[in-house]
C-alpha cells in the first residue's frame, strides 16, 4: 500500500443525547430554559434599555425590536424551538434575566455542536457571568458527549473574534460569502474546542473563575488569555 495513503483514526461509536431543557447552576450565573413570559420583560430592558449595547444586533438576523410586545412575539418561537435550544442567563445575585443564547447545528451523528445567540445584557458586559456563561456551555456540550464546539461569527466582528481566542478556541479559517444577513455579505470566521482541548482549557477557565482570583472590588488578579498569548 502506498505509504501516503492515510485515513482517520476510528472514533468508538457512542449515542449521545441532544441537549435539553434544563438549569445550569453557577456561581455568578445560572442558565435556564428560556421562558418568555418570565424573562422577555427583564430581557428587554437590559438588551434595549438605556446602558445597553446599541451595536449587539448589528450582526445579528434579528433585532432591534420596537416594543417589549414584539419582543416577546420573537421569545415565543425561540422558546418553541429545539435546534436552536435557547437559555436565559440569570444573575445569581439579583435573580433577574441578563442574556440569552444557547446551543444551534447540533450534530448527534457526529457529535459537534455550536454556541452562538449570545446577546449580552448591559449588566454582563465586561462581568464575571459573562465568562461563566461561555464556560458552563462549553462544559455542558463535552459533558454529554460531543467531540467539539464551534463558535462562529461574521468575520467582521473584531470583538467576537477576540473573545473565542480568549475562550480558547482554535481559529480554523474563514468561508467567504458563507451568508446573506439582513441583505448584507457575511464572510464566517470559524472556531473550535475539541475534546482533547478541553482539559487544559478548563483548567483555565476554572482557576480564572475561582473567588480567589478576585479581590475585595471584584476585580480580576489575572487574566483569562488563550495559552499562547
Amino acid at each position: 500500500m502506498d505509504a501516503a495513503y492515510r485515513i482517520g483514526e476510528l472514533v468508538a461509536a457512542r449515542e449521545i443525547a441532544p441537549p435539553r431543557p434544563t438549569t445550569i447552576e453557577g456561581r455568578s450565573v445560572r442558565l435556564v430554559s428560556l421562558d418568555p413570559a418570565a424573562h422577555a420583560a427583564a430581557l428587554f430592558d437590559e438588551l434595549q434599555g438605556p446602558g445597553a449595547d446599541p451595536l449587539m444586533w448589528d450582526y445579528l438576523g434579528y433585532g432591534p425590536f420596537a416594543d417589549v410586545d414584539t419582543f416577546t412575539q420573537t421569545l415565543n418561537g425561540f422558546a418553541a424551538s429545539a435546534d436552536p435550544l435557547w437559555f436565559a442567563f440569570v444573575d445569581a445575585g439579583t435573580d433577574q434575566s441578563v442574556g440569552m443564547g444557547g446551543y444551534l447545528r447540533i450534530d448527534r451523528a457526529n457529535r459537534v455542536i455550536e454556541i452562538g445567540h449570545l446577546c449580552f445584557g448591559r449588566s454582563m458586559q465586561r462581568a464575571t457571568a459573562a465568562t461563566e456563561t461561555i464556560y458552563l456551555l462549553i462544559r455542558h456540550a463535552f459533558d454529554l458527549g460531543y467531540r467539539r464546539v464551534e463558535w462562529k461569527c461574521n468575520d467582521l466582528n473584531e470583538r467576537s473574534k477576540r473573545a473565542a481566542l480568549r475562550f480558547g478556541f482554535t481559529y480554523e479559517g474563514t468561508f467567504r460569502q458563507h451568508m446573506i444577513v439582513r441583505g448584507r455579505n457575511r464572510d464566517t470566521a470559524w472556531f473550535a474546542i475539541v475534546d482533547g482541548d478541553w482539559p487544559a482549557i478548563q483548567e483555565r477557565f476554572e482557576a480564572w473563575l475561582a473567588p480567589g482570583n478576585f479581590d475585595a472590588a471584584g476585580q480580576q488578579r489575572t487574566r483569562l488569555h488563550a495559552p499562547d498569548t
